[in-house]
């Protein structure tokens, strides 16, 4: 049970923060600004699939979507 607390705040944090990568790059007013948020929400998404907490798959057709709203900016 102590385990799952720990596991379970890791996976929080981890969530949480690629959440909050994806929603300051898609309220980016620019393209370049948006680019820049786009490779820290990239970052934040890899770490939780290395870490286990979403699946690869996942992750990539988050990113995937991502990229097409900043692609959209120009």
């Amino acid at each position: 049970m102590r385990q799952n607390v720990k596991r379970t705040a890791l996976n929080l944090a981890k969530k949480t923060a690629y959440k909050k990568a994806i929603k300051e790059t898609t309220s980016a007013t620019s393209k370049t600004e948006a680019l820049k948020a786009a490779r820290l929400a990239q970052k934040a998404l890899d770490k939780a699939a290395k870490h286990g907490t979403i699946k690869k798959n996942t992750a990539a057709r988050r990113m995937s979507r991502l990229m097409k709203k900043v692609n959209k900016l120009a």
